[in-house]
């Protein structure tokens, strides 16, 4: 049962902090989804902290679920992705709906690169 609560804690706090980023940058007014790239690159930082330090010293289960499942399922956010990127399609910003697939894509995975390596 602590499990389900470390995970809606973290997932809460993950959330939270989402929420953050997107209130600071809806200020910009801007078509391009930044906060939502911001908020998965950061996340992918974290996680790949996490998935780092798991690999070199074993990262108890709880921290694993309070962190990585919770925090960073909150954090990160796919369906909004998805959801914006479909927008910016179907609005006629093709160039901006294939910069934000590319930009995710390729941000994230060198995002959780850079997270493992920071530990490693």
């Amino acid at each position: 049962m602590i499990g389900y609560f470390l995970v809606f804690l973290g997932g809460g706090f993950g959330s939270m902090c989402r929420y953050g980023i997107a209130h600071l940058l809806a200020r910009l007014n801007w078509t391009f989804p930044a906060a939502t790239l911001l908020a998965n690159a950061i996340s992918c930082v974290i996680l790949g902290a996490l998935v780092g330090l798991s690999v070199r010293s074993g990262l108890a289960g709880n921290y694993r679920l309070l962190l990585m499942t919770g925090f960073c399922g909150g954090f990160s956010t796919f369906s909004t992705f998805s959801a914006e990127t479909f927008h910016l399609l179907q609005t006629g910003h093709i160039a901006l709906g294939l910069l934000n697939m590319a930009a995710s894509l390729i941000v994230c995975l060198i995002a959780i690169y850079a997270g493992i390596r920071l530990v490693g």
